[in-house]
């Protein structure tokens, strides 16, 4: 048996690494770091990576809101969702995943964008 993408992102800890360099990626995107500005980023980190942990086949340490209940009525555009997926691929060659692993995290994020863009 093939190990989940939760071990092939690093556990825990490769995963709040992931998480942390996603976040920076985003306050920093001139695309879509204007939503960050009045943000708690140490506490937007740990939930990110909460998510990747228990989405990726972890422990289920995430008790953040559900994918539609955290971006409603913010009104995400196209453009500022594949701002986030370019973010989240720069994190990924920043912390030197596999193609596999990067396919496997992009199309999760891909198969959210209705939820993520429900208005």
């Amino acid at each position: 048996m093939s190990e989940s993408l939760y071990e092939r992102l690093g556990g825990s800890d490769g995963i709040q690494n992931l998480a942390n360099d996603l976040v920076d990626n985003h306050v920093s995107n001139p695309k879509v770091g204007k939503r960050f500005a009045d943000s708690d980023i140490p506490a937007f980190k740990k939930i990110a990576a909460e998510f990747f942990i228990a989405g990726t086949g972890g422990p289920d340490v995430y008790q953040g809101m559900d994918i539609i209940s955290a971006h409603k009525g913010m009104n995400i555009s196209g453009e500022e969702f594949m701002a986030v997926l370019e973010d989240a691929m720069k994190a990924m060659e920043k912390n030197n995943l596999g193609q596999r692993e990067k396919e496997e995290v992009l199309f999760v994020l891909f198969s959210m964008k209705d939820e993520v863009m429900l208005q």
